[in-house]
């Protein structure tokens, strides 16, 4: 056993797709690198091996290119000099789903055994802080180890163990998540280019290990040294074993080679002697000075981070749990689709895109990336829901009226739900094939009788419903056996609340001629800027404002949804406010109040506000941005001149609802800025709770003593929620990942709507004029009022189903197997939170993934109408463990521990 240090220098690059430059010009660079790359493994052979960045894509961009090359990646892929893997891209960690990350995990695996293995790297080397599941996540995916360069400062000092959050004495630590799953870290310490461009000359060498071998050493609690050979787009470093090879007679004392990931973590693991840190949960640098964490990435260009989670959720939360539906049914699973679609979306995700922070047209081709793939998932309903809506039986709704005109409501979320809900039904149609002239045709539906009608659902009951005519409409159908047929109808629009839709299932309605009235249904409201349901009350102030009384509780929370304005002058990574700047608020700004809508099921007030604020920046910010001065270094303030920022909100209360909704459309015209909307919670709490990957996480609400930034700005998912135990506010929302609570000392939730600035930043000046986001955007939260723990009260459930959106579907009437009111499953756990359902693609089975949001054990009991033979657990990668129960009719009971992530399979007869 040899007693040198051993030096091992790993070849990468690591590859953003898109950044500084569009993803094209990165795309010719790639290609570039990778034909230098296979020259060299082909005529070298002390070029030993070279890692592609943890990411099959660059296979997939290289091979676009260049197909010709496919058996030479193929070769050195099979000798171990290529390591591909584990990934299919590099994606940000927060603002990406949980679902988003086993599809990608999944999907790199597959893509990678079409060459050989995927190297088993839990790689994140640029990754802007990382969640507290991952080793969880690493673990189930049979990866033990994770490699990143961001979220926790080393401390360093005499090579001494000084456990403390979010810290470590070493570049090697062990990383546990909330589950107690653990695996080993490694820290990037001197980043991932500390072994950058290698000198061959002697001088240069010896001045270059010098600092490199120090600062290795510094950090590293063994005698084997990490080096990374590459950066972000580096070139292939083709003198390298030459560099080698001068290292080697330069330091004798020390073992130089040209390592890989596998190798080196052996070394690692055979040499620790010394007791590592345990870092545990979320790796967000909580323990700096707050000015890098890139944490505003979660704020910029907001509409991206709209359309992600509006393509998120429906392809994972509606187009594959209703796929699913409609394969027990007999249709065929669109594996393909959806793989294609998840790739197309998953091309957005990695931190470079969607955090926001590239030049403008990366982000112009996102938004066509966000399209197409929502129009895949898009096509996936349309033709699921068709399947499902045709094994429905509707054949009862005769009796209940003539002229029945069935519907569905699909509930695809993993809890019971209440909401309003609205469809467009064709009354009447005519295909233009059926031989009337046009005029003939359109005057035949413009005479179609709407009156008499009602909706009843499945038992009959008539239910109270709004009416719209939408008049004389074009349509047409794509049949699958013969060409399209246009035709004309008459189409209307049905509002109303279905309630106690199940759990992945579906309720049905008809429109129904039917003689009767319903009776007179109290208005929700109940003075002129007052709203009212059985558990809440709302009431709008003058400067629109509003206050809400938590009747289970008592609670009131006033001074809600005031907006807040202010100057940045920041970039696209973090965010500024200008030294000494007063805070714009609308609170005592009069604003337009007026009833929008007042129905049985919903009542809306609409609030307008012409808001004067500051045009911009001044000319100081140009100046400082062209000389590249640092932006906590800034001096630059707001400009005197002012436009006009109009606001239009709606706050709706639904008559089964169990929070507030609002609706915010900004028109903004000023640019350097953020606007807020301020939710003062006044509870005395310490602590928060926020929706994370697989996690409802605690975090303080204080920053850490090292912490400087005046702004401590932080990331979400779903929703943010402030509880004292006794009562709590959950405040969800749709792709508004940054959230702050202020220390104001009434624990006030400040959710970003908008954050406007006019460069990259990082490393250079890159002028970003479409990050202004200049132009109309709309924004949606909820405010859901509980009893203390959002668990248990189901406030996060509620903040869940917000996420994801109703599914409804004209049918007509025929028998069929499906009950009007169906869901193939039934569970009931309020510490569980359904995530998933989908098929596997390789065995054929049905897969349903759940999470435990609590730190107890606790059940899940699980049956199922659907013919099967066995349920079974998989990982996430859907690899099968022993069955758990052997008869479906039976049913499953499964002990879930603490904040497991649970994959169950169902063997399909």
């Amino acid at each position: 056993m040899t007693n040198k240090r051993t030096a091992h220098i790993i070849s990468h690059t690591h590859w953003d797709r898109e950044w500084y430059l569009p993803y094209e010009k990165h795309h010719v660079r790639l290609v570039q690198l990778v034909d230098a790359l296979l020259d060299k493994l082909d005529g070298d052979s002390e070029f030993k091996s070279f890692y592609l960045d943890g990411q099959t894509i660059i296979l997939e961009d290289y091979l676009q290119v260049r197909p010709e090359n496919q058996e030479r990646l193929q070769r050195h892929i099979t000798d171990g000099r290529l390591l591909i893997g584990p990934w299919y891209i590099l994606q940000d960690a927060f603002l990406t789903s949980g679902e988003a990350n086993v599809r990608n995990m999944q999907i790199g695996h597959r893509d990678s055994k079409r060459y050989g293995e995927p190297s088993k790297i839990g790689y994140f080397p640029d990754t802007f802080g990382l969640v507290g599941q991952t080793p969880q996540l690493m673990l189930q995916s049979g990866i033990t180890n994770a490699f990143f360069g961001r979220g926790v400062k080393p401390t360093g000092f005499n090579n001494m163990v000084s456990d403390g959050d979010y810290e470590s004495s070493f570049s090697e630590l062990v990383w546990e998540g909330p589950d107690g799953s653990k695996v080993l870290g490694i820290l990037f310490a001197n980043w991932y280019s500390n072994g950058n461009e290698v000198p061959t000359d002697e001088t240069e060498a010896k001045t270059f290990w010098d600092k490199k071998l120090a600062d290795a050493e510094k950090y590293a609690s063994t005698d084997q040294l990490l080096f990374m050979n590459g950066c972000d787009h580096q070139p292939l470093q083709l003198d390298l074993p030459e560099a080698i090879e001068k290292a080697k007679e330069l330091y004798p004392d020390t073992e130089f080679i040209h390592s890989n990931f596998p190798d080196y973590l052996r070394a690692v693991e055979g040499a620790g002697d010394r007791e590592l840190s345990s870092v545990k949960g979320e790796l967000r640098s909580q323990r700096t000075d707050g000015w890098g964490t890139l944490v505003n990435t979660a704020s910029a260009r907001v509409y991206l981070k709209q359309m992600n989670q509006e393509g998120q959720a429906i392809l994972e939360k509606v187009a594959e749990p209703l796929a699913s539906i409609a394969h027990v049914l007999g249709q065929d699973y669109p594996h393909h689709l959806f793989t294609y679609a998840w790739k197309t979306l998953m091309q957005n995700h990695p931190h470079d895109s969607i955090c926001g922070c590239s030049v403008d047209e990366v982000h112009r081709e996102m938004v066509t990336r966000f399209d197409k793939s929502r129009h895949v998932a898009e096509s996936i309903i349309d033709d699921s829901k068709r399947i499902i809506a045709e094994a429905v039986n509707t054949s009862g709704f005769a009796q209940f009226g003539e002229d029945p005109l069935p519907l569905l409501v699909m509930n695809t979320t993993g809890w019971s739900r209440t909401g309003t809900i609205s469809i467009e039904l064709d009354a009447a149609r005519l295909y233009l094939r059926e031989g009337f002239t046009l005029e003939e045709t359109a005057q035949r539906m413009k005479d179609v009788d709407l009156s008499g009608r009602l909706l009843v659902d499945e038992q009959g009951n008539m239910l109270n419903c709004t009416v719209e005519d939408l008049g004389l409409l074009f349509g047409y159908d794509l049949p699958n056996d013969k060409f399209r047929q246009p035709y004309m109808c008459r189409k209307v629009k049905l509002t109303f609340q279905a309630e106690d839709v199940p759990a992945i299932g579906l309720r049905t309605y008809a429109w129904v001629r039917k003689e009767g009235a319903l009776a007179s249904s109290d208005s929700l409201f109940t003075g002129d800027r007052t709203m009212e349901n059985a558990t809440m009350k709302v009431n709008v102030a003058n400067d629109g404002s509003f206050t809400l009384t938590d009747k289970t509780t008592g609670r009131i929370y006033s001074d809600l949804g005031v907006y807040e304005n202010t100057g940045d002058i920041g970039n696209e990574y973090m965010y500024r406010q200008p030294d000494g700047e007063k805070t714009l608020t609308t609170k005592g700004l009069t604003a337009g109040i007026s009833v929008l809508e007042d129905t049985p099921y919903r009542a809306s007030v609409e609030v307008t506000h012409d808001w004067e604020i500051p045009t911009s920046a001044d000319e100081k910010l140009d100046e400082e941005q062209r000389a590249l001065v640092y932006y906590p270094e800034r001096t630059a303030q707001r400009s005197s001149q002012t436009v006009i920022l109009k606001i239009r909100t709606v706050i709706t209360l639904e008559q089964g609802g169990k929070g507030v909704q609002i609706e915010t459309k900004l028109d903004n015209q000023a640019k350097d800025h953020r606007v807020r909307a301020l939710f003062p919670t006044d509870l005395q709490t310490a602590v928060h709770h926020i929706d994370s990957m697989f996690e409802v996480v605690k975090r303080d609400n204080e920053p850490a003593p090292e912490w400087q930034n005046p702004s401590n700005t932080q990331h979400q998912q779903a929703f943010v929620d402030v509880s004292d135990g006794t009562a709590g506010l959950t405040v969800a929302n749709l792709g508004l990942n940054e959230y702050e609570i202020l220390r104001d000392g009434r624990n006030t939730i400040a959710i970003t709507l908008l954050r406007s600035v006019g460069e990259l930043g990082d490393w250079g000046l890159f002028p970003t004029p479409e990050a202004q986001c200049l132009g109309e955007h709309t924004v949606r939260m909820e405010l859901i009022p509980h009893t203390g723990d959002g668990m248990t009260s189901g406030a996060y459930a509620e903040a869940y189903q917000f996420q994801i959106p109703w599914t409804v579907c004209q049918s007509d009437v025929h028998e069929g197997p499906i009950s009007p009111a169906y869901t193939p499953f039934k569970w009931e756990n309020a510490e569980l939170a359904f995530s998933s359902m989908k098929m596997n693609e390789e065995s054929g089975d049905l897969m349903l993934r759940w999470y435990n949001m609590s730190k107890e054990q606790t059940e899940l009991t699980l049956s199922t109408d659907i013919p099967c033979e066995h349920f079974y657990k998989t990982t996430i990668l859907e690899e099968a463990m022993p069955p758990l129960a052997k008869n479906a009719v039976d049913g499953l009971s499964m002990v879930i521990a603490p904040y497991e992530i649970v994959t169950t399979g169902l063997r399909l007869y």
